[in-house]
């Protein structure tokens, strides 16, 4: 059987594009790579979190110098996505947080010692920063 290396692209769907720039560049710190009306990308470490509008992947995407097509997709409702930090980096964030008045929804201390702080972004999506030590991998 082939091997996968891993997730590449993680895909959240937003109503509102100018609501989740400002939310995922100002409160997480994250740089733009591209961007346009319909998406934004963001690179994380080797994984890319991609921001789409809602409705606006619904038709085929034909790249341009026949590079090819992009079949549609969409989503809807809230999603999760969870982001690996270190340990010493969670009282930050929870400071950080704070002062962006986001409220920490939950708190997990799992088994084998990690730790998951679950907030929400503008479109009620659940996100998670969570310590080492949750899965085998981290």
């Amino acid at each position: 059987m082939p091997k996968l290396n891993g997730v590449l692209e993680t895909v959240l769907y937003t109503r509102d594009m100018a609501a989740a720039r400002a939310f995922f560049e100002s409160v997480m710190g994250l740089d733009a790579h591209t961007a346009d009306h319909r998406f934004t990308a963001y690179a994380l470490d080797w994984n890319m979190l991609l921001l789409f509008a809602v409705g606006e992947t619904t038709e085929t995407v034909q790249l341009p110098d026949d590079m090819g097509t992009i079949p549609p997709h969409d989503g809807e409702g809230r999603q999760h996505v969870a982001f690996a930090i270190e340990d010493e980096a969670l009282a930050a964030w929870e400071k950080h947080l704070g002062a962006h008045d986001i409220a920490i929804e939950g708190r997990t201390r799992w088994p084998k010692g990690a730790v998951s702080l679950y907030f929400r972004d503008p479109d009620g999506h659940l996100l998670e920063l969570v310590t080492r030590g949750i899965w085998p991998n981290y």
